[in-house]
Protein backbone atom coordinates (compact mmCIF):
# COMPACT_ATOMS: atom_id res chain seq x y z
CA UNK A 1 0.00 0.00 0.00
CA UNK A 2 2.66 2.17 0.89
CA UNK A 3 4.22 1.49 -2.82
CA UNK A 4 0.68 1.96 -4.42
CA UNK A 5 1.01 5.75 -2.63
CA UNK A 6 3.73 6.94 -3.84
CA UNK A 7 3.69 5.65 -7.27
CA UNK A 8 -0.08 5.27 -7.91
CA UNK A 9 -2.17 7.53 -6.16
CA UNK A 10 0.04 10.31 -4.60
CA UNK A 11 -1.46 13.28 -2.33
CA UNK A 12 -4.17 10.95 -1.58
CA UNK A 13 -2.79 10.03 1.89
CA UNK A 14 -6.07 7.98 2.43
CA UNK A 15 -4.01 5.01 1.15
CA UNK A 16 -0.54 5.35 3.09
CA UNK A 17 -2.67 5.77 6.24
CA UNK A 18 -4.26 2.12 5.30
CA UNK A 19 -0.94 0.58 4.57
CA UNK A 20 0.56 2.02 8.11
CA UNK A 21 -2.85 0.73 9.96
CA UNK A 22 -2.45 -2.99 8.44
CA UNK A 23 1.34 -2.94 9.22
CA UNK A 24 0.86 -1.86 12.86
CA UNK A 25 -2.11 -4.37 13.06
CA UNK A 26 0.14 -7.25 11.55
CA UNK A 27 2.66 -6.71 13.98
CA UNK A 28 0.22 -6.58 16.89
CA UNK A 29 -1.16 -9.53 15.86
CA UNK A 30 1.77 -11.93 15.54
CA UNK A 31 2.96 -10.45 19.12
CA UNK A 32 -0.93 -10.98 20.38
CA UNK A 33 -1.15 -14.35 18.60
CA UNK A 34 2.57 -16.28 18.02
CA UNK A 35 4.22 -14.60 20.85
CA UNK A 36 6.74 -12.60 21.63
CA UNK A 37 9.71 -14.20 19.26
CA UNK A 38 7.12 -14.24 16.22
CA UNK A 39 6.94 -10.94 17.28
CA UNK A 40 10.24 -9.44 17.38
CA UNK A 41 10.47 -11.27 13.69
CA UNK A 42 7.58 -9.78 12.52
CA UNK A 43 8.60 -6.26 13.77
CA UNK A 44 11.90 -6.34 12.47
CA UNK A 45 11.18 -8.11 8.80
CA UNK A 46 8.51 -4.95 8.81
CA UNK A 47 10.94 -2.68 9.56
CA UNK A 48 13.21 -4.27 7.06
CA UNK A 49 11.03 -4.68 4.02
CA UNK A 50 9.70 -0.76 4.83
CA UNK A 51 13.72 0.27 4.58
CA UNK A 52 14.44 -1.69 1.40
CA UNK A 53 11.50 -0.54 0.04
CA UNK A 54 12.59 3.29 0.71
CA UNK A 55 16.27 2.55 -0.41
CA UNK A 56 14.69 1.21 -4.26
CA UNK A 57 12.24 4.02 -4.33
CA UNK A 58 14.95 7.23 -3.66
CA UNK A 59 17.32 5.62 -5.64
CA UNK A 60 17.67 7.94 -8.83
CA UNK A 61 17.27 4.97 -11.16
CA UNK A 62 13.83 4.12 -10.01
CA UNK A 63 12.74 7.34 -10.73
CA UNK A 64 14.31 7.64 -13.97
CA UNK A 65 12.55 4.25 -15.13
CA UNK A 66 9.31 5.94 -12.86
CA UNK A 67 9.11 9.65 -14.72
CA UNK A 68 7.88 10.48 -17.80
CA UNK A 69 9.95 11.63 -20.41
CA UNK A 70 8.13 13.27 -23.56
CA UNK A 71 8.76 16.45 -24.30
CA UNK A 72 6.21 19.28 -24.89
CA UNK A 73 6.68 20.28 -28.50
CA UNK A 74 3.74 22.88 -28.83
CA UNK A 75 4.20 26.31 -29.24
CA UNK A 76 2.04 29.63 -29.41
CA UNK A 77 1.54 31.62 -32.34
CA UNK A 78 5.04 33.47 -33.05
CA UNK A 79 3.81 36.33 -35.23
CA UNK A 80 5.87 38.64 -36.94
CA UNK A 81 4.76 41.84 -37.04
CA UNK A 82 6.70 42.83 -39.92
CA UNK A 83 4.76 39.87 -41.95
CA UNK A 84 1.60 39.74 -41.18
CA UNK A 85 -0.65 43.09 -41.14
CA UNK A 86 -4.36 44.01 -40.39
CA UNK A 87 -5.89 43.64 -43.83
CA UNK A 88 -3.51 40.92 -44.86
CA UNK A 89 -5.80 38.26 -47.03
CA UNK A 90 -5.21 34.69 -46.42
CA UNK A 91 -7.68 30.96 -46.35
CA UNK A 92 -8.87 28.95 -43.56
CA UNK A 93 -6.41 25.46 -43.54
CA UNK A 94 -9.51 24.51 -40.68
CA UNK A 95 -12.92 24.99 -39.71
CA UNK A 96 -12.55 28.15 -37.28
CA UNK A 97 -15.53 27.06 -34.72
CA UNK A 98 -14.51 30.42 -33.08
CA UNK A 99 -10.38 28.88 -33.50
CA UNK A 100 -9.17 27.04 -36.43
CA UNK A 101 -5.56 27.35 -38.51
CA UNK A 102 -5.24 29.47 -41.43
CA UNK A 103 -2.53 30.24 -43.99
CA UNK A 104 -1.19 33.57 -44.46
CA UNK A 105 2.09 34.00 -47.35
CA UNK A 106 2.85 30.25 -46.72
CA UNK A 107 2.87 29.97 -42.97
CA UNK A 108 0.01 28.66 -41.00
CA UNK A 109 -1.22 29.85 -38.10
CA UNK A 110 -4.15 29.26 -35.15
CA UNK A 111 -6.52 32.16 -35.85
CA UNK A 112 -9.87 33.24 -33.82
CA UNK A 113 -13.18 34.83 -35.22
CA UNK A 114 -15.10 37.27 -33.73
CA UNK A 115 -18.36 36.14 -34.27
CA UNK A 116 -19.70 33.34 -36.66
CA UNK A 117 -18.28 30.15 -37.65
CA UNK A 118 -16.29 30.30 -40.51
CA UNK A 119 -15.64 26.68 -43.00
CA UNK A 120 -12.44 25.14 -44.28
CA UNK A 121 -11.16 26.69 -47.25
CA UNK A 122 -12.68 30.18 -46.75
CA UNK A 123 -11.15 33.36 -48.31
CA UNK A 124 -10.52 35.43 -44.55
CA UNK A 125 -8.88 38.65 -43.92
CA UNK A 126 -7.05 39.76 -40.72
CA UNK A 127 -8.82 42.44 -38.63
CA UNK A 128 -7.06 42.19 -35.56
CA UNK A 129 -3.55 41.27 -34.35
CA UNK A 130 -3.82 41.39 -30.17
CA UNK A 131 -0.12 40.10 -28.53
CA UNK A 132 0.11 36.14 -30.29
CA UNK A 133 -3.51 36.13 -31.25
CA UNK A 134 -4.83 36.52 -34.73
CA UNK A 135 -8.34 37.48 -35.50
CA UNK A 136 -10.17 36.87 -38.91
CA UNK A 137 -13.33 37.62 -40.77
CA UNK A 138 -14.77 35.80 -43.98
CA UNK A 139 -14.15 37.94 -47.09
CA UNK A 140 -17.57 37.68 -48.80
CA UNK A 141 -17.52 37.41 -52.32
Amino acid sequence: MMIMEVLVIPGSGFAGLIGIVLMAAGVWLAYSKEGIMAGHITLASTLAINLLGLIIILRSKTWKKASLKAVNTGRVNQIDKKNLKIGEKGVTISRCAPMGKAKFKNSYYEVSTLSDFIDQEENVEIIRISGNKIFIKKIEN
